[in-house]
């Protein structure tokens, strides 16, 4: 998943809010060392990550922050882990005893045997974490109900490396009012539904007692990531209950192992998910709104997804905190997730899409160009309407990923998937350069061939091409090049019958 990126796109320097300005000598310089962190993270969403579009996905690369003196670290560095680190984060009150500032309270493992240079970045970092976990700010008043939540985020290094950050806030046991603290992982690896099953253990434990929890990760992080499809089985000690063994199985489609579609669907019609679509496959800035955490951040991946085998390569905030709301602001693309409280603070601007996810909206689309259901070809958006209806037969998480992530791939067949016909080669060996006239004039449909000619110049095709010119020529693999090959032999099969 090397980057080699070398047509990009700047965007406006990162405005910080000013609310935490006010926080007390000492407590601000860490704070500000942690805004520092994220703005330098955020300055790399926008320039973005460029994954791999010919091979299937493979997990991230390591961090660079990874610590390579440590053999258990190299080990890490491999991509056996599980995870990089278990963090909690806990609200403290303020030296003033009038807000809640978020502290990380728990690390696993500590992080020995760094430079200090590496010491210094994992701490900003750290910090940034809690911004995350904590996006609402400083205001918080302690509770006596809280309903867990889960959610997950992705921090961008400067290097273009990614690490996800995987979050479940509840209620610490107690008596009496108490704010809510937050249990992240943060791993190299994105899957989304098996780090749900692994918060489960986790807060099941934490109900017994906090020391309870280090055993099960020390267990989980000497365990092998299983490959698609496998399981990996945890054994564990709990007091009264004697050893569980704890399954943890991969799906079987591992490039979709990060999304949950389910919920897109159930905020967003069938319709309104090919509007929303529309607007992302053309790379403008779109914001969802939502009040759960969770909801917010697993329909901005969900859409994320709609694009494979492209890749967003903008910004990309599936939680935008409070203090960072500023960020609404930047004329370039996004896909940014804001809590509904903040909604007045980005509704004041046009040329954008903003989506209420919220279960008592009026409306779906607060903000909107109006031009989003005239983007995508009309025969093209009734096949992937028709495809969806395919859904509600599925019965499980992964076949309803299946159906959906395959409507939209198909769309992509059947405008794009002749590209590799229009890379030529003056020598063998040599560079591949892209034909783009040629490739579009070729498209027979004029509703097709007036999308495509506006979809090429989008940063995503653009970065998809260079890979495949960089590419050596041969077969290629990967599911979307497998449906490619399946589109063109049905073609074949059906001229041949017509004749």
């Amino acid at each position: 998943m090397s980057e080699a990126v070398t047509r990009r796109r700047k965007g406006p320097e990162l405005k910080l809010h000013s609310r935490w300005s006010a926080l007390p000598s000492g407590e601000d310089d860490g704070r500000q060392g942690a805004l520092k962190r994220f703005s330098a993270m955020w300055s790399s969403f926008r320039r973005g990550k460029r994954d791999s579009t010919i091979k299937e996905p493979e997990p991230p690369g390591p961090s660079s922050l990874a610590v390579n003196e440590n053999p258990r670290q190299q080990r890490y560095a491999s991509g056996q882990y599980f995870f990089e680190y278990l963090v909690v984060v806990s609200l403290k009150k303020t030296k003033d005893g009038n807000s809640y500032e978020p502290q990380i309270t728990y690390q696993f493992p500590k992080r020995d045997g760094m430079a200090k240079f590496q010491k210094e970045e994992e701490e900003k970092t750290l910090k940034a974490i809690t911004l995350f976990c904590f996006p609402e700010g400083i205001n918080w008043a302690p509770l006596t109900e809280y309903h867990s939540e889960t959610f997950s985020f992705v921090l961008t290094e400067i290097d273009g490396s990614r690490r996800n950050g995987y979050c479940r806030r509840l209620l610490p046991g107690g008596k009496g009012a108490r704010p809510p603290e937050a249990y992240c992982i943060i791993s190299t690896l994105a899957c989304f539904g098996l780090f749900s099953k692994i918060f489960d253990q986790v807060e099941k434990r934490r109900q017994i007692s906090m020391a309870m929890i280090y055993p099960f990760m020390q267990k989980l992080r000497e365990a092998s990531f299983p490959a698609p499809g496998h399981t990996v089985e945890i054994k564990s000690f709990i007091p009264e209950s004697g050893t569980e063994i704890i399954r943890l199985t991969r799906p079987l489609d591992s490039w979709l192992e990060h999304v949950d579609f389910a919920t897109l669907f159930g905020c967003l019609t069938d319709n309104e998910v090919l509007l929303v679509f529309a607007a992302a496959v053309l790379e403008r800035r779109i914001i969802f709104i939502a009040d759960d955490l969770g909801t917010l951040s697993q329909v901005i991946h969900a859409v994320a997804a709609l694009l494979y085998p492209f890749t967003w390569q903008h910004t990309f905030i599936s939680i935008v905190p409070e203090i960072l709301i500023d960020v609404v602001m930047a004329p370039t693309p996004y896909l940014l997730g804001v809590q509904k409280r903040l909604l007045d603070l980005v509704t004041d601007q046009s040329d954008l899409l903003v989506v209420d996810l919220s279960e008592d909206k009026k409306k779906t689309f607060i903000v909107s160009i109006g031009d989003e259901d005239s983007i995508l070809p009309p025969k093209l958006q009734s096949e992937i309407i028709e495809s969806l209806s395919n859904r509600k037969k599925a019965s499980t998480v992964e076949e309803l990923n299946r159906v959906v992530s395959e409507a939209f791939l198909h769309f992509f067949v059947r405008t794009v998937g002749h590209y590799a016909s229009y890379v030529k080669r003056s020598h063998a060996g040599g560079q591949g350069v892209f034909e783009k006239r040629n490739f579009y004039k070729a498209i027979e449909s004029k509703a097709t061939r007036h999308f495509v000619k506006k979809f090429i110049q989008t940063q995503m095709f653009d970065l998809f091409i260079q890979e495949v010119e960089q590419q050596q020529p041969g077969p290629q693999q990967g599911i979307f090049h497998k449906k490619i090959l399946e589109y063109q032999e049905k073609k074949k099969s059906d001229k041949t019958r017509k004749h």
